[in-house]
């Protein structure tokens, strides 16, 4: 199995930065592409930012202003993954959440966390 938890969110200026985290731990090996979701309420869930063997892509929404980064353990027991927000803008408050997407002996699935909440405001 694979848990994820998510930190990092809260309450900042327009024009700031903010950078969650998502520590995933568990059978690591058998996850390939991992990202971070968002959704605000009344809204569709939008893939913010997905990192797959090194390989980035990004809605156009946050396209350079975003950047997703992977980190993970020799042994392959934990994987940590970063979102670094900047510039930040009010149309980015949203229920931010890791995802993780099963591969090999976990194929077909797909592994979430708790979310954590970004807002951006005055």
């Amino acid at each position: 199995q694979v848990q994820l938890v998510e930190s990092g969110g809260g309450l900042v200026q327009p024009g700031g930065s903010l950078r969650l985290s998502c520590v995933a731990s568990g059978s690591m090996l058998n996850i390939g592409a991992m990202g971070w979701y968002r959704q605000d309420p009344g809204k569709e869930r939008e893939l913010v930012a997905q990192i797959d063997e090194g390989i980035t892509r990004y809605s156009d929404s946050v396209l350079g202003r975003f950047t997703i980064s992977r980190d993970i353990a020799t042994d392959g027991a934990k994987s940590v993954v970063n979102l670094e927000m900047r510039n930040l803008k009010p149309e980015d408050t949203a229920l931010y959440s890791c995802n993780g997407r099963g591969i090999k002996r976990l194929r077909g699935r797909e592994f979430w966390g708790q979310g954590t909440q970004v807002t951006v405001a005055s």
